[in-house]
């Protein structure tokens, strides 16, 4: 018996076939009717698909069987620390970093003592032309949780 892929090595894989063959992550989330951010982090490791979700992109992008087990299965979540490093990464930690404190006053301010959920969210990201370059608009939308005792 051979060890299920990991699911760095299917996300490669994925991102592989996909550039490849000309895709974009827009084309991978209409085939899989799914949305855009949360399917490009799910090929690339972060969210377990269904598995006829798993096979079906696998199919899509020409890939055998052993990736779509792989994708199929829950993850480990979490960005290895080389990863962090990249430019466009560490930028958005830069920013949390810095407007973290400020948005953690705003939310409890607003809401309450608690949190702002991860895993009952949602996130987009849009372009926003603008005369001076145009803008990344990433929207966070999780739900709020209050601290129960």
């Amino acid at each position: 018996m051979t060890p299920i892929m990991s699911r760095h090595e299917a996300a490669a894989l994925v991102d592989s076939a996909r550039i490849r063959q000309g895709r974009t992550w827009a084309n991978l989330a209409e085939h899989l009717g799914t949305p855009l951010v949360w399917t490009a982090a799910a090929l690339l490791g972060q969210h377990p698909l269904s598995t006829e979700q798993a096979r079906s992109v696998s199919d899509l992008l020409g890939l055998d069987d052993a990736v779509a087990e792989s994708l199929a299965l829950q993850p480990s979540r979490g960005t290895p620390a080389e990863v962090m490093a990249d430019p466009t990464i560490y930028r958005l930690t830069e920013a949390v970093s810095v407007y973290g404190p400020a948005l953690k006053a705003l939310i409890h301010e607003e809401f309450g003592d608690g949190i702002m959920s991860a895993i009952n969210f949602t996130v987009d990201i849009n372009r926003r032309a603008d005369p001076d370059g145009d803008r990344v608009v990433i929207t966070l939308d999780g739900k709020f949780l209050d601290y129960r005792w």
